[in-house]
């Protein structure tokens, strides 16, 4: 279902939603890559909040769907809460690969907020790569960072706090 609906979604298609939930729809990595193909080629162009909790999206779909998310310069929440997703669809997320000597990419996410990541397969591993990227200046907005019941160590988690004044993480 979720493949179709991208497959529709067009260029400027649905301009006025800011807020798109499929929360509880099975998107899969297949979905989540239909669904990155859409936000890529223009739609939603105003997305603000998106929600994927419980879509069963694995690093592969994180991984696809990234790119796009780093493209939405309004988008304030985003919720993969429930999901298979690892350490690297969280990498790919905050620190994407970059060629030698690049630097870091600017304007990337800069109004996100809220990063609800509960229930995931996050271990400390990916707690490091967001804290890194954090000191680099990623998510200047960052204020939520939701990390409860995942692999991760609270040693890990109390890190990426540590990177931000003020970051509020379960």
């Amino acid at each position: 279902g979720v493949q179709r609906l991208a497959e529709g979604l067009g260029a400027g298609a649905l301009p006025a939603v800011t807020v798109l939930s499929l929360g509880g729809t099975y998107v899969g990595d297949a979905g989540a890559s239909a669904f990155a193909a859409a936000l890529g080629h223009g739609a939603l162009p105003r997305l603000n909040r998106l929600i994927l909790s419980s879509t069963a999206i694995g690093d592969a779909g994180l991984m696809a769907l990234a790119p796009a998310l780093r493209r939405r310069p309004a988008l304030k929440l985003l919720s993969l809460a429930r999901n298979p997703l690892g350490d690297k669809g969280l990498a790919a997320l905050v620190a994407p690969p970059l060629p030698a000597g690049a630097p870091p990419p600017a304007g990337v996410l800069t109004k996100l907020k809220e990063l609800y990541l509960d229930h995931t397969q996050i271990t400390d591993a990916g707690c490091s790569a967001l804290a890194s990227a954090l000191d680099r200046g990623a998510l200047p907005a960052l204020k939520v960072f939701c990390l409860s019941d995942s692999p991760a160590s609270i040693a890990a988690k109390a890190g990426v706090r540590a990177a931000r004044d003020r970051l509020t993480c379960w």
